[in-house]
């Protein structure tokens, strides 16, 4: 009859805590088994017996748990409660695990309805391009969308020509070449300038750089350029630079003597 005796003033059973804190006895079990948390007492009887302590020790278990850490990750991670300081370093910690885990989360729903977006804008199952748009989702590639309005034969050779460093590093510089050209149309630069032709070099090395110097595939880019059927900001955006990029490159071109549809003039 000894293990029905009165449970001791400030402990509960198993069960008990198991209901306040909506877990299952097993997981209970399984965590005094596992060494991450263990009762406060066991009776004569052989029962586990925990306190309102435990209640807060639980409490971090499960918010570590539902962060995603492993079971062991946790057992590392778990403090001590035996000082105000000690528990609110302990509080302090989950929230900022929780907060990271919020900013996370939040770039995933952001990305999942960004490729949903995508997906809906293609208009047929192709899965190539949508891994192609998760990797660059992934990496925080802004311009992940355009990657529906490439063609197969485009993608596969930018899939070959660049690797995450260097397809981040390329995009990096277009964006950066294309302010520029929007801030020096903007502020009145003339294309045929050394400041204008010194940006002129620069894109042109950036053109290269991407077609490896394929120049079949310049053709392809600018009539991707045209296309009317791409985002109305951005294609502001490109419209506002090709004002002086055209213009720049055509003097370069003349000065350097290159034929861009074909080979260089000797």
């Amino acid at each position: 009859m000894g293990k029905y005796r009165a449970i001791p003033q400030g402990y509960m059973t198993v069960g008990e805590l198991a209901k306040r804190m909506n877990v299952t006895v097993r997981a209970l079990q399984y965590y005094d088994k596992e060494g991450i948390l263990s009762p406060s007492m066991v009776s004569d009887g052989g029962r586990r017996l925990y306190t309102d302590k435990d209640i807060v020790k639980l409490h971090q278990v499960l918010s570590l748990k539902s962060l995603g850490f492993s079971l062991d990750d946790i057992k590392n991670r778990l403090m001590p409660l035996d000082t105000p300081a000690e528990v609110a370093n302990v509080i302090e910690e989950q929230a900022v695990a929780v907060q990271k885990k919020i900013r996370e989360l939040s770039e995933s729903l952001k990305a999942l309805r960004a490729l949903r977006d995508e997906v809906l804008q293609i208009q047929s199952v192709n899965f190539k391009k949508y891994a192609d748009i998760i990797a660059n989702l992934k990496m925080n590639n802004n311009f992940y969308w355009l990657i529906k309005h490439f063609d197969d034969k485009t993608l596969d050779y930018i899939r070959g020509r660049f690797d995450k460093n260097s397809g981040i590093a390329f995009i990096q510089t277009f964006d950066k070449l294309q302010n520029e050209a929007v801030s020096l149309q903007k502020n009145g630069i003339s294309a045929d300038s050394e400041r204008g032709q010194a940006f002129a070099k620069a894109y042109w090395d950036m053109i290269t750089e991407f077609t490896g110097g394929d120049m079949s595939l310049l053709s392809d880019l600018v009539q991707f350029g045209q296309s009317n059927d791409l985002d109305p900001e951005w294609k502001e955006k490109q419209t506002a630079a090709a004002a002086f990029i055209g213009p720049a490159l055509d003097v370069y071109f003349s000065k350097s003597n290159i034929d861009p549809f074909g080979e260089a003039s000797k």
